[in-house]
């Protein structure tokens, strides 16, 4: 990594800094602070940022939901939502032999789009694992962020007993897969100082099998949007391979381009969506697209933003308009949301459900049965089923012991 201020890394790149502000401003990079406070940025990331844009322009590529074919590996997937971890990992060649989801509305999804999956309803404490110990290859789940009242203890995974880690634990103990995966929002690394996440991989490492085997851990920031997902999100992926298992710790390796939302959603089919008021469509005709709230005359910024006018941050998704020629900003439960607003570039509207759908890499013929508002929560929390399938590709080549030099290899913990 090569760190440069935005002056010298706009003069090292022959890029404007004005390109290199409206990158960082949009989630494209990343910025690092250093002691004094001041930004400064990676050049290789830069540079491979540049190139990427080079090979992925508008009006190239398209949508395209990864699929490989089916192995013989065996999934239990934990807090399914909507599908889009269980979906990526199928079409990674994943056949999945249990389900579990306590929302009614998001099993009624799985249901209505894999009649043949095994879609358990409720409670997942109320589940017993053993039957399949010894029959699974991967136990995932995306379970909520919590801190416990026992970090720093010591011990183990009853540390977080009563939560909903404990029972993605639970089922890992249980079932004693080759290799787990655990997923969360990358907020994880910072919840409770660190401690929530100490705590994670400390209960995990504690995980033992009557003969003593256990599980080598480490842990990786994702961004979809360089894993062929229209969309600037982060994920956390704890991966645990078994000790008698003879692969490295795997994890995709980034693409060199990005997709951009216009390969997402150009040529979408219809369906519902919300729409706006009409003062409030009257308001964001005024932005243009990849702008926002500060784009207004101040008049209209003071009467938009109400009381958040005078705030000094936390206002950058507000009146927000995506851009056709990059990834979309993080979808929310609600593209109508104020503080997270996602407009469509072009219309002045928030983007309807299967344009919110193929932004997170769902296919076309994949379904969301209830309301527009429920469709929208699903998919909002859903993993970028893309996401999930390079992940669950590199799951296959630990599983298989082969394609190592296609993912990067990590460091257990």
């Amino acid at each position: 990594m090569t760190l440069a201020t935005i002056s010298d890394a706009a003069s090292a790149l022959d890029i404007s800094i004005d390109t290199l502000r409206r990158w960082d401003k949009s989630g494209v990079i990343r910025s690092i602070r250093n002691s004094q406070g001041h930004r400064q940025f990676d050049l290789d990331e830069i540079e491979r940022l540049r190139g990427k844009r080079a090979i992925r322009k508008r009006g190239e590529g398209g949508f395209s939901v990864f699929k490989s074919t089916p192995t013989n590996f065996v999934a239990i997937d934990l807090f399914a939502g909507a599908g889009g971890t269980a979906l990526g990992l199928e079409n990674a060649g994943f056949q999945h032999v249990l389900l579990s989801e306590w929302d009614k509305n998001a099993c009624d999804t799985l249901r209505a789009n894999r009649p043949s999956w095994n879609v358990v309803e409720g409670d997942v404490s109320n589940l017993d694992f053993t039957p399949y110990r010894g029959l699974v290859d991967v136990v995932e789940g995306g379970f909520p962020c919590q801190s416990f009242s026992f970090a720093g203890k010591s011990r183990g995974f009853e540390d977080t007993r009563g939560t909903l880690f404990f029972e993605f634990a639970r089922a890992v103990s249980e079932v004693m897969p080759r290799v787990f995966i655990g997923e969360n929002v990358k907020g994880l690394l910072r919840h409770d100082g660190g401690r929530t996440l100490e705590t994670m991989i400390n209960a995990l490492k504690s995980i033992k099998d009557e003969n003593g085997i256990g599980y080598k851990v480490a842990y990786r920031v994702l961004r979809s949007q360089y894993l062929d997902v229209a969309q600037k999100r982060e994920r956390v992926i704890i991966i645990g391979v078994r000790d008698d298992q003879d692969c490295p710790i795997l994890f995709p390796r980034e693409k060199d381009y990005v997709v951009s939302l216009w390969e997402a959603i150009n040529g979408c089919p219809k369906s519902e969506g919300q729409a706006y008021p009409p003062r409030k469509r009257e308001i964001m005709d005024l932005i243009p697209p990849g702008g926002y709230w500060r784009d207004l005359p101040e008049a209209v910024q003071r009467e938009y933003l109400a009381g958040s006018f005078h705030l000094s941050g936390g206002k950058t998704g507000m009146a927000r308009r995506l851009s056709w020629d990059e990834p979309s900003l993080t979808l929310t439960c609600s593209p109508a949301q104020k503080q997270t607003e996602r407009c469509h570039p072009e219309e002045t509207r928030p983007l309807t459900i299967r344009e919110y759908a193929r932004v997170q890499t769902f296919p076309d013929d994949w379904k969301f049965p209830g309301s527009i508002a429920n469709a929208y929560k699903q998919i909002g929390n859903a993993v970028p089923v893309n996401m999930a399938y390079h992940v669950g590709r590199a799951a296959v080549a630990m599983l298989s012991r082969t394609d190592y030099d296609q993912f990067d290899e990590a460091t257990a913990i």
